[in-house]
């Protein structure tokens, strides 16, 4: 599987947040802890630190004693991060209808689909089209396939779909039926472990194979993805999404591993994952993530009012055996 390489100060942190997670993830209040930047006064002081996300900053004295984030672990400072809770497809799990002036999203049916487009399982409400994808290695003398990258809630219904079931675009919510908007079928997902502290999940992801022609690899207002990078802390981000359209945003943490929520009694531990500013609303879930140069970093699916994760592009392209370029 993908292994993100860390370097110099980052991989000593991500050494102690091995050793210390479930520890500090066990507190009250406590929803991730990932690898950044110290904050103070609402400035970065370029140390790099262990951040500890919560729902909520308390004032100790209403935490007992077991509860409380110490101000270093393993000779690193922590900073604490309010973050409210981490639900998948973001703050509002449900797809967002915005009205207004100059506010348009982009739920409409369009052949070639672009990235950024609304899309879903037949079942789901509406999520987000990534881009176009392909096998990472095809087999000689087999045509290659073409297939719809999103996340596994989105395509395979938090891993309630069969494989075939049809992929409309736009999503249910949109507008879209079946068979008229149906542009592919679900091929594969990469299962979610639920409620499970011992489980690391990697990506909420899926593929859905559909006809060349009616799948484009250009992200609206983005472009063709021209290469993969991992994500570094402070790098400035881009994405397109069905409800929020265009948005840029900075990645504040790294090496993320966070409880996220699915609604229904249904949480999931997730690990190895990007956190960046919000920049996301319900149904943005499966944008693609990029850098300014059009390098795929990774790809959105949860967040909160003030967050927005994303998984690593390298483990779900390792995970679902595909190329995104």
């Amino acid at each position: 599987m993908y292994e993100e390489q860390l370097e110099g100060e980052y991989a000593k942190v991500a050494k102690v947040q091995e050793k210390e997670q479930d520890e500090l993830l066990a507190k009250e209040n406590v929803v991730g802890v990932g690898v950044g930047h110290k904050i103070s006064g609402g400035q970065d002081t370029g140390d790099t630190s262990l951040t500890v996300f919560v729902e909520q900053k308390m004032d100790p004295a209403m935490l007992g004693k077991d509860d409380l984030i110490p101000a270093e672990v393993g000779k690193f400072k922590t900073d604490v991060v309010e973050s409210g809770i981490i639900f998948a497809g973001g703050a509002s799990a449900a797809p967002v209808t915005q009205e207004g002036v100059g506010i348009e999203t982009l739920k409409w049916r369009v052949r070639p689909v672009e990235g950024g487009y609304s899309v879903a399982h037949e079942k789901v409400t509406a999520g987000t089209y990534a881009t176009a994808v392909t096998d990472r290695s095809p087999y000689p003398g087999i045509p290659r396939r073409y297939y719809v990258l999103s996340n596994n809630h989105v395509l395979a219904n938090s891993n309630n779909a069969n494989i075939g079931d049809p992929i409309l675009q736009p999503g249910p919510f949109d507008g879209g039926t079946f068979p008229q908007d149906m542009i592919a079928r679900l091929s594969r997902f990469v299962p979610i472990k639920f409620n499970d502290n011992t489980a690391c999940n990697y990506v909420d992801a899926a593929i859905a194979e559909g006809p060349f022609q009616f799948l484009d690899r250009e992200i609206y207002w983005i472009g063709y993805v021209k290469g993969v990078r991992n994500a570094q802390v402070n790098m400035i981000v881009q994405k397109t999404g069905r409800t929020t359209n265009y948005t840029t945003g900075r990645v504040t943490a790294i090496n993320g591993t966070f409880v996220v929520n699915y609604g229904g009694g249904r949480w999931a531990r997730f690990c190895r994952q990007i956190v960046t500013s919000n920049m996301s609303a319900g149904g943005d879930s499966g944008s693609l993530l990029c850098d300014l140069k059009e390098n795929a970093v990774g790809l959105l699916f949860a967040g909160s009012n003030t967050l927005t994760l994303h998984n690593h592009i390298g483990f779900v392209q390792g995970l679902l055996g595909i190329r995104v370029v």
